[in-house]
């Protein structure tokens, strides 16, 4: 006979639904974010039992999990694969991530991200998206502190607004397994586009890397002596 263990009752709540803790946001470093299901769908599940942890929040109690959150007192955080099938779930992601003003190393991997250019972090060092579903750079969040910048096994074809990041202080570049590796000269067009890269894929920047001058523009030039 299957019976229902007592943390059935909790398997859908966050941690800061769970009473009589003083953990905040910025004490952890890999949170689970993801909000569990609707009323409804929770009801065609049969599982309404777990609806019985789940009290409409006050205006009063909204307030302190801000406070609890502490989103905004993060350094350095992951919130990667959080499993986010569902719209209302993206949204409250980027509720959270719209509160990392302080953040300075961000994981997001796996997330099936596919646009955060509406999302500002002010001091983001290091970002880790690999994993997801950007198409572009245009779709990558405001960054201009960004010194290291991991997106590999995305779906972007082209090297179209990659100068954007040529007044950041951004060293290193990853985009293995991205169609635009595959274009050719590659690697010349990159630090072309980000003369102060120093790392592209793993591999520091080689002499060869270095686009020699285009030798059909000296054709058009003549001497006058």
């Amino acid at each position: 006979l299957f019976l229902k263990l007592p943390s059935d009752s909790f398997k859908y709540l966050g941690w800061c639904d769970i009473e009589e803790h003083g953990v905040r946001g910025n004490q952890l470093h890999c949170p689970r974010v993801r909000e569990g299901p609707s009323e409804e769908e929770l009801f065609f599940r049969k599982e309404e039992h777990t609806l019985k942890k789940i009290k409409r929040a006050t205006d009063t109690e909204k307030w302190e999990r801000r406070l609890q959150e502490n989103w905004e007192n993060c350094a350095e955080l992951n919130l990667s694969f959080q499993d986010l099938g569902d719209l209302y779930q993206v949204e409250n992601f980027k509720r959270i991530l719209r509160r990392l003003i302080r953040v300075e190393k961000l994981w997001l991997v796996d997330n099936s991200l596919t646009d955060l250019s509406a999302i500002k972090l002010p001091r983001c060092r290091e970002l880790n998206v690999n994993k997801n579903h950007f198409t572009s750079f245009k779709q990558l969040p405001k960054i201009p502190q960004i010194q290291h910048l991991s997106l590999a096994e995305n779906n972007i074809a082209t090297l179209s607004g990659i100068s954007d990041f040529r007044h950041t202080p951004l060293e290193s570049l990853i985009l293995k397994r991205n169609p635009c590796e595959f274009q050719e000269r590659y690697r010349q067009l990159v630090f072309s586009s980000l003369p102060n890269l120093k790392i592209l894929d793993g591999i520091p920047k080689l002499p060869e890397d270095c686009s020699p001058p285009d030798v059909r523009f000296f054709y058009r030039m003549c001497t006058i002596l």
